[in-house]
């Protein structure tokens, strides 16, 4: 671990304030849109502009690297984005920040492939899987340490805005400034999208209908929290609450999908998230429910992403999986940008509650359509199944690739274990018969 930090420091000190203020960004410009009087619906069309940029960003950002490198992209980028955090508060209008989200979002998408790109550079099979849960960790820990800066200045004022603009400054200085070399890496190609659908379709749909819970709780949660009156440090509390419900369930969650049937898994955590959803539809008054729901619903959905990957990487090949993963987060970013625009419209339409009540339908649905696709193919038994890959929407198809090349190693290294004790047994048994023999 420590020879990890030393190699890759400056990589991943520059994510945890990338994450930090792009945490902050999605909490504070939901409740500065409430404080404007900007309408429920309105804000779900000025959400969803981020992963429509991410989602373009995801497309282009390949073809930027390898007309001007790393360097420049990952320059250019964060330039951008820190431009657009500081012209949130000078134009506080609705199209203005549709714009500067959508700008954000194509931002972030790039400089998730450069950093990613990066993180693999410096790492070899060695230290690739501390590297990748350091990254994780990073990322998870950036955006909830986001949602408490939220108490350091009125989110009515100028001053968050200029916070974000300069922790995004600053981040690109320690990478830009390392003695690492650029990274040469080509990601590979996403699996034609018909090709995944008819590999997996509960993971193909499951993670269309995952992308607008993902968007509905990562991007709406902040404007739920302001309709229904909470205070500015509540707001900071429930919107932790979700982030911190995935860190929690994703290791028990994972535990549990290399033991038991993953479309179980895949219904019974739906089908909790889905309870939770209406709890806290219903009763969401009283705030210990409704950080206890919040908590689980994040708990609930985090580690989703996580085990569609698995389920559908059980009828792949090894070398399928990291196109597969792409085309995977391709559907979720495609689910992605609906997702605000449904929960605002059902918000401002028949009630706050609605934020809940869209969720809980979403997740219904996933658990819903894994109840019938047990009708159509029946349970395998395999003698490996996929490994569980810790990763998150967040998390891009490099980090992904790095994931796989860890699990893939690891289960060589264990075959390669086996075959010298069962050398060693046969050996013994052996040097037994000889004995016998001479006797």
């Amino acid at each position: 671990m420590i020879a990890v930090l030393r190699q890759s420091w400056a990589l991943l000190l520059g994510m945890l304030l990338l994450m930090i203020g792009n945490g902050l960004h999605g909490t504070l410009l939901g409740v500065r849109g409430s404080l404007e009087e900007i309408d429920v619906a309105t804000m779900g069309y000025i959400m969803s502009a981020y992963f429509v940029g991410f989602l373009v960003g995801s497309r282009l950002a390949p073809w930027m690297l390898q007309r001007v490198g790393h360097v420049r992209v990952f320059a250019a980028l964060g330039s951008f984005a820190s431009a657009a955090f500081i012209l949130y508060g000078a134009a506080v209008d609705p199209l203005s920040w549709t714009v500067l989200r959508l700008i954000v979002g194509f931002c972030f998408s790039g400089i998730y492939v450069v950093a990613e790109s990066w993180l693999n550079h410096s790492s070899n099979n060695e230290t690739r899987g501390q590297a990748l849960s350091l990254y994780i960790i990073v990322q998870m820990a950036g955006m909830v340490l986001g949602q408490l800066l939220l108490n350091v200045a009125d989110p009515a004022g100028y001053g968050l805005f200029v916070l974000i603009s300069v922790l995004v400054s600053i981040s690109v200085a320690p990478m830009l400034l390392s003695s690492t070399t650029a990274p040469h890496h080509q990601s590979a190609r996403a699996m034609p999208l018909a090709s995944l659908i008819r590999t997996s379709p509960l993971a193909s749909i499951g993670m269309l209908l995952l992308g607008g819970v993902f968007s509905a709780l990562y991007a709406m949660a902040s404007v739920y929290a302001t309709e229904r009156g909470l205070s500015v440090a509540n707001t900071s509390v429930f919107i932790t609450a979700i982030f911190l419900g995935g860190m929690l369930f994703q290791y028990p969650i994972g535990w549990m999908s290399d033991r038991i049937d993953r479309r179980l898994l895949i219904i019974g955590t739906t089908a909790l998230g889905a309870v939770c959803s209406l709890l806290a539809a219903l009763f969401g008054k009283n705030f210990a429910v409704l950080i206890t729901t919040v908590l689980i619903i994040g708990g609930c959905a985090g580690p989703l992403y996580s085990l569609l990957v698995a389920y559908a990487n059980d009828y792949l090949e090894t070398e399928q999986m990291a196109a597969a993963s792409g085309g995977l987060l391709f559907i979720n970013g495609f689910g992605a940008m609906t997702g605000p625009i449904i929960v605002g419209w059902a918000m401002s339409t028949f009630g706050i509650e609605w934020f809940f009540l869209a969720i809980m339908l979403q997740l219904s649905a996933i658990g819903l359509y894994g109840l019938y696709r047990m009708t159509q193919r029946p349970h395998i038994v395999l003698d490996e199944p996929a490994p569980y890959l810790t990763i998150s929407s967040r998390t891009g198809i490099i980090a992904t690739e790095m994931a796989i090349e860890v699990a893939d190693e690891a289960f060589l290294n264990a075959l390669e274990e086996d075959e010298e004790r069962l050398s060693a047994d046969d050996g013994f048994d052996d040097s037994l018969d000889e004995e016998e023999g001479n006797r």
